[in-house]
């Protein structure tokens, strides 16, 4: 504990992490926990949540208590703040007998600026954490990820419904929540679960500027994970598939196709998902193929890519996922192939799931606000940011709508058509089956059933099956039909279609892409060039391989000796004193004093003319 208020958190913001200022509500955040209040944090991936509780944790008398989901996000973080010299440790079940009492002696000698702690380990009589905590002064307490707390969310954690106790154990120790995604209803059920309803709100926005979004339909153009991969063959990127069969095989896919590329689900063994979780946090361009048991805790800032495979759950859990990628600020994408299976194959579960009636009409909300989210004509981004309740103006420029606008026509007609098959049909049949009926499609099924009778076969053959398609999934997002999963993916008219089919409304639909601009296809993107010039590119990997070395003889993932955006200024400026790289973004105190050597070292290297550079 150092004391003093924010002017002394400035000071260690410089010295010991190495920034020059506070970004957005961070010294606001601050300001509120040095003063004893209580805070709701919501702030985009790699906003630099963490500083929030690190700064006031080591200026307040005692230890501040982090709770948090994962162990391996633990590990990554007190590894971090041990870099910066910064007194942290954790309790988990990761430790030996003797490395838990090593802590809790710490704890006790007061030797401790931070202690994480997973919510089990805090809230269970059994272990004795709590009742060594009461032993202990406590600076202040953060929930970090807190959206865990939403009992119908995307990351629900049960064990976190306990943490409103706290208030009570340590009824003297400032609150902070904390979490990158939650919708307005998400953060009322954070402040009451939690007991926080007095706190005050920092509410910094949701935008990622950086980040490019991309949706395509599967087996339209562009919608083939290798083609999009291959320009960004060695870049670290998440692969997101629906199930554990699809993530073996796409990553047996990528291997062979010269990736470096691993699965990861829940059916795998603890030491292959620890032994592939380490892999990535450590290794240059590897892409883990997962379902979504891997992701929260990823703490990579270098992550250049997150794709999906399959449709998400939501719109929150789709900018959970993405939001892994590009934390350290440089451009990354986010890519998604779904198609209308996924949208039947996530009602069912819904469906199938233990929740209650209300729960399920709340999950299929959002199942169905992501559909349309995909369907739109407009700007990704700021549908999106709308979505969370924030206002975007304009278009972003940086979303494959702003970037290639689809076409638009008056659907009013193929979608009567196509509402009235289905009535015909009985509602009864998914989209493959009315649209065989429409194009006069004479198969088996359309035999069997008689539907070469009905009225509406073949009224619908002057368009081709994948616009018919595209219209199927626009009606569903525009909350016209709905996928009944209960018969099968059976499409059911809502009450939206009558004013429709009876010709009292109109609608706008997009054209499908390969049926409209057959010949304006588009190459993939080039990943964006490096911020590094031809000339700097040497001294660059030269930086990059020390510290690798480092970072192997330190057992921590890379970033944590430095971020990219150090090396490449480093790179950029060629400091040649210890004092002149502590200039240098993201360069403090204990990290100047532990590398900076072997860093000038490399600078020197290059900086003689005719001599290599050096090689360790």
């Amino acid at each position: 504990m150092i004391g003093g208020g924010i002017t002394a958190a400035r000071k260690l913001l410089r010295s010991v992490f190495g920034y020059a200022a506070f970004r957005g509500t961070q010294e606001d955040v601050i300001r509120t926990l040095l003063g004893g209040g209580d805070a709701l944090v919501l702030m985009p991936t790699g906003g630099g949540k963490s500083l929030c509780y690190q700064i006031p944790s080591m200026l307040r008398r005692g230890v501040g208590l982090v709770v948090s989901p994962l162990i391996a996000l633990m590990h990554d973080q007190v590894a971090a703040l041990l870099e910066h010299g910064v007194a942290a440790a954790f309790l988990n079940s990761s430790l030996a007998p003797e490395e838990q009492r090593q802590v809790a002696g710490a704890l006790r000698r007061g030797e401790l600026d931070l202690l994480y702690l997973a919510p089990e380990r805090l809230l269970r009589e059994e272990t004795g954490t709590l009742a060594l905590l009461k032993q202990t002064e406590i600076a202040l307490i953060a929930i970090d990820e807190a959206h865990c707390v939403s009992q119908w969310g995307h990351d629900f954690r049960p064990e976190y419904l306990g943490l409103d106790v706290l208030k009570e154990h340590f009824p003297q120790a400032p609150r902070v929540a904390l979490t990158a995604t939650a919708d307005e209803a998400t953060r009322q059920e954070i402040a009451a679960r939690l007991r926080l309803t007095a706190a005050e709100r920092f509410i910094s926005g949701f935008d990622r500027p950086n980040i490019r979004y991309t949706v395509r339909m599967k087996g339209g153009p562009g919608a083939d994970l290798a083609a999009f991969l291959r320009p960004r063959q060695g870049q670290a990127g998440i692969v997101y598939c629906l199930s554990r069969r699809k993530v073996e095989a796409t990553a047996e896919k990528l291997a062979q196709a010269g990736f470096d590329a691993h699965p990861y689900h829940a059916g795998l063994s603890s030491a292959a998902r620890r032994r592939c979780q380490e892999h990535f946090q450590r290794a240059d361009g590897v892409i883990v193929v997962a379902t979504i048991a891997f992701g929260m805790g990823i703490d990579k800032p270098d992550v250049r890519f997150v794709a999906h495979c399959d449709l998400p759950r939501s719109v929150e859990a789709y900018y959970q996922e993405t939001g892994r990628a590009g934390r350290d600020g440089e451009p990354a994408e986010a890519w998604m192939s779904y198609g209308l299976q996924d949208v039947v194959r996530l009602r069912q579960m819904v469906d199938d799931s233990e929740a209650d009636e209300e729960h399920k009409r709340i999950q299929r909300a959002r199942l169905n606000a992501l559909v349309a989210w995909c369907e739109i004509a407009r700007c990704r981004r700021a549908a999106m940011l709308a979505y969370f309740g924030e206002n975007y103006e304009g278009a972003c420029g940086n979303c494959d709508i702003c970037l290639n606008p689809p076409r638009t026509f008056d659907g009013t007609v193929p979608a009567q058509k196509f509402l009235s098959c289905a009535v015909r049909c009985r509602q009864r049949f998914g989209a493959a089956h009315l649209i065989d009926v429409l194009r006069g499609n004479d198969t088996e099924k359309v035999r069997r059933h008689g539907h070469r009778a009905l009225s509406t076969w073949g009224i619908g053959a002057d368009l081709p099956a994948r616009q018919w398609h595209a219209v199927a999934r626009q009606l569903v997002a525009l909350g016209f039909a709905r996928v009944d999963a209960a018969r099968h993916g059976a499409l059911v008219l809502t009450s939206r279609a009558r004013p429709l089919m009876r010709g009292e409304q109109s609608i706008e639909l997009r054209e499908e892409a390969r049926a409209a601009r057959p010949a304006r296809q588009r190459k993939p993107p080039r990943p964006p060039a490096p911020e590094i010039s031809a000339e700097e590119e040497p001294l660059w990997e030269a930086l990059r391989k020390r510290r690798a070395e480092l970072a192997a003889e330190a057992r921590v993932p890379p970033y944590v000796i430095f971020h990219d955006s150090t090396l490449k200024e480093f790179a950029r400026t060629r400091p040649q004193t210890l004092d002149a790289m502590l200039d240098v973004h993201g360069v403090g105190q204990a990290k100047l004093e532990r590398y900076g050597s072997a860093f000038l070292d490399v600078i020197a290297g290059a900086s003689v003319p005719g001599e290599a550079l050096p090689v360790r």
